[in-house]
């Protein structure tokens, strides 16, 4: 018996499309995991489990930074050992293991660059539980992930620039499990319209996530939209979740373009070909976070590009668009190999 049909069907229904709205090579073979996983385990489960770990739910602590499980246990006990009483050198290296150092200092860098007063308050967002997560941190008496502070942070460097025009649509591609959905539904935004669309199986998470979350009368699943041949944006519910290849049925404006990481993941023909579709959207904003340098090669046994995408290269496919800020510290990231999560904000000129 199938667990989960409605995710098997959008799995073949995928195969029937184009190239460009299939897995790339960074995500043929571990879309098959994941699915695998979500079966064997529960997409209830989806936080805690490898696979998405690894792809789409990042850490702060382990897996992402680098660490394993034994080397986090092996560096605490030794120091343990050879000095018993250091109790305050062991917080400080558990605090720096476990990610909750760099998880402060993205809220720091949040909450010195947010302004309350204004729209879209960021201030009010606390993350859900939903989906069992390995990692979350308190600040303030509100919970946040790696993957929620990525986004509060950049919608932090766009609302410098709004000067009060909140944007209400929203459109992105590659949303993870629906972070950025779960934010924005938090903003005090008259009439959102946020519309999340990738590949299955994580567009199924993320609808199960924002169905679980913001509950399902708000919520547009692909089952729903399935065999629509027309999508007008002002039709859809709050939220929406729709795979890849429905971004050519999609009708209307849309006021703000996120990508956050994924593009990088991409060719950069499958790229070009969403960024069209985004600009014959009438978007007016565009937010981009993605490696300067980017993303590593594909070579055997490690997973990567053919060709990776730079961030030169996004704004050559936008030529409608004119840059108006780029960003690593403090809204984007610089890592310990000395690689840029770069930040782009453009804004559309005709």
């Amino acid at each position: 018996m199938d667990r989960y049909p409605e995710l098997t069907r959008a799995r073949e229904d995928m195969r029937a499309q184009s190239e460009l709205y299939q897995p790339t090579v960074f995500w043929d073979e571990a879309s098959s995991r994941i699915v695998e996983e979500i079966h064997a385990h529960g997409v209830e489960s989806f936080r805690s489990l490898p696979e998405p770990l690894g792809f789409f739910v990042p850490t702060f602590g382990i897996p992402g930074n680098g660490f394993s499980n034994e080397q986090v246990e092996a560096l605490l006990g030794s120091l343990r050992r050879e000095f018993p009483d250091a109790r305050k050198c062991e917080l400080a290296l558990n605090q720096f293991l476990t990610g909750q150092m760099s998880a402060l200092a993205d809220y720091r860098a949040l909450v010195a660059a947010d302004d309350v007063k204004v729209k879209p308050h960021l201030h009010r967002f606390s993350e859900s539980t939903v989906g069992s997560p390995i990692e979350h941190f308190e600040f303030g008496g509100r919970l946040f992930s790696r993957s929620s502070l990525n986004y509060l942070l950049g919608l932090a460097l766009l609302k410098k620039h709004l000067n009060g025009d909140v944007p209400r649509t929203v459109l992105e591609i590659g949303g993870g499990f629906g972070t950025l959905g779960e934010v924005l539904a938090t903003c005090g935004i008259d009439d959102l319209r946020y519309i999340d669309i990738d590949i299955p199986p994580t567009s199924f998470v993320a609808q199960h996530y924002l169905t679980e979350v913001l509950g399902p009368e708000r919520v547009a699943t692909y089952e729903q939209t399935r065999t629509r041949e027309s999508i007008p944006v002002s039709s859809l519910p709050p939220v929406a979740v729709l795979c890849s290849w429905q971004i050519e049925r999609l009708v209307g404006t849309v006021d703000l373009f996120v990508n956050f990481i994924s593009f990088q993941e991409m060719e950069p023909y499958i790229v070009r070909n969403y960024l069209s579709h985004v600009a014959r959207l009438g978007t007016r904003w565009i937010l981009l976070r993605n490696l300067r340098e980017g993303k590593q090669l594909r070579k055997k046994g490690w997973v990567g590009v053919e060709v990776p995408i730079l961030s030169d290269d996004y704004l050559a496919m936008l030529p409608d668009y004119e840059l108006v800020e780029r960003n690593v510290l403090p809204f984007g990231y610089r890592t310990v190999d000395n690689f840029h999560s770069e930040l782009l904000l453009l804004r559309r000129t005709t």
